[in-house]
């Protein structure tokens, strides 16, 4: 009986940290936003309680919606992108090569970069003034003058982010694939060649079915990635032109901060907390039945 009690405590002793940094940092300001969003809190004057009048207005906001809609349209753009670009370059540098350490490395370099960096590099490069972009379409004869790549077309801006997000991004996809595609037991590959199956068939029945489990994974992971963008709207484009490629997270920024409504921008985050949990919880069972 000691021996379980001390083994009970020793267990408890183990996980209590993590304990604790669940706790607070996640259950705490968890709680903290359901409180702030029941509440007219604002950073200048007292909060007091509306119960849940910022949910109500948040369903009626038009511009909300309009910012919500860009989000889903910009998931829905880049997410197979990021996909099929990087289980293609999983393809490409998972067999053994003498240039596969190098290739890996130079596609992998760009995920270790932070994403405010990386914004602020592609912002420079789709520069109208000096941008290096333009310098190369100019000098080919693509173009013939300067593209206004940001924040004057909503089309083009939204365009460069996802050009910057892609080469940022696509590498974590590609190393996760090539790990599923080595994974694959060699037995099952060389009874594919002996069976007389074409590299386009075992690539189709052999290796995307057996590494399907990663591809919802990476498709999880990208959409959920995409939903809460928001650093590279912010310093690429700001929103501009006229708030067009403004994200969720952007206006959720907006109205609390510069325009001081955290209550109601703590109703905007549970509602986008809530869609990602929504779609979550659907990914979570295609990957179950996909197991099965």
């Amino acid at each position: 009986m000691q021996g379980t009690r001390r083994n009970r405590w020793t267990g408890l002793a183990y996980v209590a940290p993590a304990l604790v940094f669940v706790l607070v940092f996640t259950v705490y300001p968890l709680g903290r936003m359901i409180w702030m969003s029941l509440h007219e809190w604002s950073l200048i004057a007292e909060p007091h309680f509306i119960g849940l009048d910022n949910f109500r207005r948040a369903f009626g906001d038009e511009q909300f919606w309009t910012s919500f809609r860009f989000t889903l349209e910009y998931t829905v753009l880049i997410t197979p992108v990021l996909i099929v670009g990087g289980y293609l370059l999983a393809l490409l540098t998972a067999p053994p090569s003498r240039v596969r350490a190098v290739t890996r490395t130079v596609i992998f370099v760009p995920v270790v970069i932070g994403l405010g960096v990386s914004s602020l590099l592609w912002y420079w490069l789709f520069s109208t003034d000096f941008g290096v972009i333009n310098r190369i379409l100019l000098d080919l004869g693509v173009i013939d003058q300067p593209v206004l790549w940001l924040g004057v077309d909503a089309g083009t801006s939204n365009f460069a982010i996802s050009t910057s997000v892609v080469w940022k991004v696509i590498g974590f996809g590609m190393i996760l694939f090539v790990g599923a595609i080595q994974a694959i037991p060699t037995e099952i590959t060389e009874s594919s060649l002996v069976d007389g199956a074409g590299y386009r068939q075992r690539i189709t029945r052999v290796v995307l079915p057996l590494t399907m489990r990663t591809v919802l994974l990476v498709t999880l992971l990208s959409v959920i990635g995409s939903l809460l963008a928001f650093d590279q709207f912010y310093i690429m484009t700001a929103g501009q032109p006229q708030n067009e490629t403004a994200t969720s997270v952007f206006f959720v920024y907006l109205n609390s901060f510069p325009y001081l409504r955290l209550g109601y921008g703590a109703a905007l985050s549970l509602i986008l907390a809530v869609t990602i949990l929504a779609f979550t919880i659907v990914q979570l069972v295609l990957t179950r039945r996909s197991e099965s």
